[in-house]
């Protein structure tokens, strides 16, 4: 106790440092941490380098040297990684001070690190998916939770396959773990959209896991910056979708298509198969007058959400599942006609379900809506393919074609790209929503006066 009274220790400094001495084999110079002791210091290397044309010397600090000089989106993640590792060692630094270290040295507080990083909960990579998994169906992320449950499926066969275990640790997943899992899915016919989603999903686990210690960045395979060449590349995969729409002459062949009609009494099935094809048919028109509205998102409207705005005009309102952007889009003849025709049948309350697709008292859980949702969609796609041959459409039409159909007809009726940008699908869907909603109500309704 005398000594801490008389003596206390100092603190090691910390910077992270452009190690411009070292130049690795790609042309980079990597990132240190400089840890500095009674003028002794300790270098440890973060993994982590950038290409000399993309620092900036004017500036000392490393953040305002790379964002000055770095491209987006590159940049702030870089930022983000260098600053969990300096605040890593000032931790060790600040630690060793309180407990008044004497004579500790700047190795000490560099192996302090290192034993803290070595404590990191050792869960192989499919139980940590499966937690992941666990967690999200927990949290009612159904979606997510079965996305991770299909990687998981995926990745157990070609871990039994090729390694011929059960589970791999962490650091096996490697740049050439996942150039053998590329080929592993190539073999079996996926597709790039395929893959690209597959090898996003395990990159966020990955990511995930570095985030709560579970394992260690060394060997994280994936490239996060121009510089790392060497690794897995996602950018490798071709995701554009071709666009999958049909003129607005063919909308008019589906909407004038007639279903056939059966008597009262006879042929059951016959009668049946008329409902789902008329049903068919209203999804789709649906769809396509009410701003490419997704299969998911049309089975979950209620009658509650269909009301009349200011002017006495029917609107629906509705939240997308997918994106959690909200929508209020008025009902134009066609689609007011189309869910007129299922009032008499469906409206049980405003808590009833305007198509005849879920029950109120029968699909409660999630996973109830979502196998629900899942089936009818599958007779859906099916009986529009049936609608698509007796009018001669030649692509083979889903409710997704729908959707590309809408922007297709509002581009080909002069609507600005502002309105409706050039590709509503995946790639620019959110930038749509954004522009949607920054205009009034009136601009965005006399967009779709071009649909009819």
């Amino acid at each position: 106790m005398e000594r801490t009274t008389k003596h206390k220790e100092g603190k090691a400094t910390v910077k992270i440092v452009y190690y411009k001495h070292k130049t690795l084999s790609d042309g980079s110079h990597p990132f240190v941490v400089r840890i500095t002791k009674d003028r002794k210091n300790r270098w440890v290397s973060t993994g982590k380098s950038l290409q000399p044309k993309f620092w900036n010397d004017k500036y000392d600090s490393y953040e305002t040297a790379i964002r000055r000089s770095y491209l987006e989106p590159f940049r702030e993640e870089l930022i983000t990684e260098l600053a969990k590792w300096e605040k890593k060692f000032k931790k060790s630094a600040e630690e060793l001070v309180a407990a008044d270290e004497v004579g500790h040295t700047s190795k000490d507080v560099a192996a302090q690190v290192a034993q803290q990083r070595a404590k990191v909960r050792r869960v192989p990579l499919l139980e940590y998916i499966e937690e992941q998994h666990t967690a999200m169906k927990r949290a009612g992320q159904n979606g997510n939770a079965d996305i991770y449950k299909e990687l998981q499926r995926l990745l157990s066969r070609f871990i039994d396959e090729e390694y011929g275990v059960k589970d791999l640790s962490f650091d096996k997943v490697t740049v050439k773990f996942c150039n053998a899992l590329e080929t592993h899915l190539r073999e079996r016919g996926n597709a790039d959209n395929t893959m690209h989603q597959r090898f996003r999903v395990l990159r966020a686990v990955l990511n995930k896991a570095i985030a709560e210690e579970v394992t260690k960045p060394d060997t994280y395979p994936f490239a996060r910056n121009a510089a790392e060449k060497h690794k897995f590349q996602l950018g490798k995969f071709s995701t554009k979708t071709s666009k999958r729409a049909i003129s607005r002459d063919d909308v008019r062949k589906v909407e004038a298509y007639q279903v056939p009609t059966v008597q009262p009494g006879l042929y059951a099935s016959l009668r049946k198969s008329t409902e789902h094809l008329q049903l068919a048919k209203d999804v789709f028109l649906f769809s396509f007058y009410v701003g490419g509205i997704n299969f998911i998102d049309l089975a979950a409207l209620r009658w509650r959400d269909i009301a009349k705005d200011a002017d006495g005009k029917y609107r629906v309102n509705y939240v997308r599942q997918k994106t959690g952007g909200r929508f209020s889009i008025r009902l134009a003849p066609p689609s007011l006609s189309i869910i007129n025709y299922y009032r008499p049948f469906t409206e049980n309350g405003p808590d009833s379900y305007v198509f005849p697709i879920l029950k109120k008292g029968q699909h409660i859980t999630a996973s109830q809506i979502k196998n629900r949702c899942h089936k009818v969609l599958g007779e859906v796609n099916t009986d529009l393919k049936t609608i698509a041959s007796a009018v001669g459409i030649t692509i083979p039409l889903t409710t997704y074609v729908a959707r590309h159909s809408f922007a297709s007809a509002l581009k080909r009726g002069g609507i600005a790209t502002a309105v409706i940008s050039e590709a509503m699908g995946h790639t620019t869907e959110s930038v749509t929503q954004t522009y949607l909603s920054s205009f009034s109500s009136e601009t965005v309704d006399s967009a779709y006066d071009a649909l009819l």
